[in-house]
């Protein structure tokens, strides 16, 4: 399979490496289920 450069296969999540939703704002590059885990630990806190 060759390299994506561009699009969702260009992306991949910092801590699982999957090629799902990720998560790009602030820099952040984790998937949506990463996110969940850690966004306490990274100082986002949960309104609704």
């Amino acid at each position: 399979m060759k390299d994506s450069s561009f699009g969702k296969g260009s992306r991949v999540c910092r801590r699982c490496g999957s090629h799902g939703p990720i998560i790009r704002r602030y820099g952040l590059m984790i998937c949506r289920r990463c996110f969940r885990e850690v966004a306490p630990k990274i100082g986002f806190k949960k309104y609704s």
